[in-house]
């Protein structure tokens, strides 16, 4: 296997107010992992631990202040803006809490964007196939608004199949969702990390989908404390020391 991700020593912090009311809060003090094609991991901790501010250090929405991030290849941290837009076009896909769907285009236009934007631009057929696979046959023409929000979360799934990336993180991809949508959601990633070419980041407080990773990262103030192999929830809360 070879490794789509591999950080080290990654710093981050956040500054409020200024001159002598300035406060700085350290958010993630040196982490470091790596993550392989084919694999799922998932980040859990309790609220404030840094999961989300990793996730998005990693995919270069957020900038980190030190350490080394590299995404297939290319160096994340003090990157330019155009060298971190092509690294994302080529090789990321992102799924949020909130879908991300543009509300004026039809399901169908929402998952060929992407696709098109890093000249792939797919047919008819491939659009309509795609979202068949995440149980929206004959909804290409559906706005995200004629749509309820598992629907919309199986759209932004189908679009991160359809652009076929490398690396797909997913920030509390189920926060949203009743249980049931939740579980099809969850397995729709499982799915995309079993395909060998290709990895899942999952920042989560649903403990039921951290279990489906190949790993869980536990952080806790900015630091990994512990990297434990496919454990169950259970074992996961025990880990995080019974809270959230």
């Amino acid at each position: 296997m070879s490794s789509t991700i591999v950080a080290q020593n990654v710093k981050k912090s956040f500054s409020t107010g200024g001159g002598r009311k300035r406060r700085v809060t350290e958010v993630l003090r040196g982490v470091s992992l790596s993550l392989e094609a084919g694999e799922m991991v998932s980040i859990v901790g309790p609220s404030g631990s840094g999961k989300s501010t990793l996730l998005y250090c990693l995919s270069g929405l957020e900038a980190a202040d030190s350490g080394s991030i590299e995404v297939m290849g290319t160096q994340v941290v003090r990157a330019s803006r155009n060298s971190l837009f092509k690294m994302r076009r080529d090789h990321v896909g992102f799924i949020f809490q909130s879908y991300n769907l543009i509300p004026s285009l039809s399901a169908g236009e929402n998952v060929s964007l992407p696709a098109r934007l890093a000249g792939r631009p797919l047919a008819k057929k491939q659009v309509e196939s795609v979202l068949e696979s995440v149980g929206l046959r004959g909804r290409e023409k559906s706005r995200p608004g004629d749509l309820s929000g598992g629907e919309q979360q199986r759209v932004a799934i189908a679009r991160v199949l359809a652009a076929r990336p490398d690396v797909v993180f997913a920030d509390e991809p189920t926060g949203a969702l009743d249980s049931k949508n939740g579980r099809e959601v969850l397995g729709m990633l499982r799915k995309i990390a079993d395909d060998p070419r290709r990895s899942v980041v999952v920042v989560t407080h649903d403990l039921e989908a951290a279990s489906l990773a190949d790993r869980i990262l536990v952080l806790k103030d900015g630091q990994v404390v512990r990297v434990m192999g496919r454990s169950t929830a259970a074992q996961i809360l025990e880990a995080m020391g019974g809270s959230q």
